[in-house]
């Protein structure tokens, strides 16, 4: 799934640059070819000018007549050795009228446009500056508009593509979780009856309470897969001795060299989780810090309450994460262990941040010293 994904977003990128590329090219072309016809039509004018002035005209008037026969979109200014302007056309006659300074400005833009004509007149030579037709304008516009056009399209086809992968993985997630826990629910069930059956009859009643605390465990498991398939009832439940509760159970199955940490203990902090699944994130970031301090070390759970959120902090003092590896370590499927599906980190991400509408993400890491995993729970 997430190959073809990726197979989609290369396509759709190549896609979207031959179209960019092909659209700047060919527009590239347009521009040039007609930058080229309007300044050889320009010069044409100034030839026929030529012809008149041979013939008697005035010099302002045989130019006013050629631009107006021949020219309606190209703005034009004519001026003298010194800079002077002797004539304008197609300027926009309100601004003229209005801003006496109007005409020097157009004539400044029309210098950074287009080199002048020089046209060689009895009286002297006059320079004739011209800019951009409205078409040639239009024509520059338009590989901006199409590239946002090609963006939005992108865009779009990337987040329906986005869209129902996530939806697909999700279906995944539900129905992985909601059959899992129908697996287990039949040998619980089992299980249960046998226990019962001990306890009326025990051959050796010293087994009785490792058996029922495997069958309240695997109860447990059943339960966070089950709400895991669906939309978790959220209790206000005390933070503190979730978490105390939970060091404690993981102390009993570490190794003697762990030593456990525990700072803000002292505060009543109560918050709105699924405790069931609450554990499982906890349970999950203990059991990666004691994967990566093969058995021994340093675990520290540090409690912080802020105004609107509350910050859990689990370090350890392991091998650390390589940062090229910090951003795949949510990625279902991802794991440095030999054994393992490289699930958990996922599914923790996934709880806290879908169902509690909290955070989890690598607050640190350094390889060889350990790393800090971050809870963030809204109050």
């Amino acid at each position: 799934m997430i190959k073809r994904f990726l197979q989609w977003r290369f396509f759709v990128l190549l896609l979207a640059i031959a179209i960019i590329s092909g659209t700047i090219f060919y527009t590239r072309y347009l521009a040039g070819k007609i930058e080229k016809e309007e300044r050889q039509r320009v010069e044409e004018w100034i030839q026929a000018n030529n012809v008149i002035q041979q013939s008697g005209e005035s010099v302002a008037i045989s130019l006013a007549n050629l631009i107006s026969v021949n020219n309606e979109d190209i703005p034009l200014i004519a001026t003298d050795e010194q800079g002077n302007i002797l004539e304008t056309r197609n300027l926009d006659s309100n601004s003229l009228s209005k801003d006496s300074l109007f005409a020097v400005k157009q004539l400044q833009k029309l210098k950074e446009q287009n080199s002048p004509i020089i046209w060689q007149t009895a009286s002297g030579i006059i320079k004739v500056y011209y800019g951009n037709s409205k078409l040639q304008t239009e024509v520059s516009y338009y590989p901006l508009v199409q590239l946002l056009v090609v963006a939005l399209f992108v865009l779009l086809i990337l987040s329906i593509v986005t869209i129902q992968n996530k939806s697909t993985q999700n279906q995944v997630w539900a129905g992985m979780a909601k059959e899992t826990a129908h697996q287990m629910g039949t040998p619980l069930t089992s299980l249960e009856g046998w226990v019962e059956m001990l306890k009326l009859h025990p051959v050796n009643e010293s087994f009785i309470p490792d058996i029922e605390k495997d069958v309240s465990r695997l109860k447990l498991v059943s339960d966070r897969f089950g709400k895991i398939g669906s939309t978790p009832q959220l209790e206000l439940t005390p933070l503190v001795p979730l978490v105390r509760d939970m060091i404690t159970y993981m102390k009993r199955r570490a190794s003697g060299k762990v030593v456990f940490e525990l700072n803000g203990d002292d505060k009543n902090i109560d918050v709105l989780i699924s405790p069931t699944l609450f554990n499982w994130v906890l349970e999950n970031l203990i059991k990666n810090a004691l994967d990566a301090m093969e058995g021994a070390g340093t675990i520290t759970t540090t409690i912080e309450e802020k105004e609107t959120q509350v910050i859990i902090d689990i370090s350890d003092t392991g091998k650390g994460i390589a940062a090229s590896n910090i951003k795949n370590v949510f990625k279902p499927g991802f794991t440095t262990k030999k054994r393992g599906w490289g699930l958990g980190l996922s599914l923790s991400k996934r709880i806290m941040e879908q169902y509690h509408k909290g955070e989890l993400y690598v607050k640190h890491s350094e390889q060889t010293k350990g790393t800090t995993f971050r809870i963030i729970l809204p109050k």
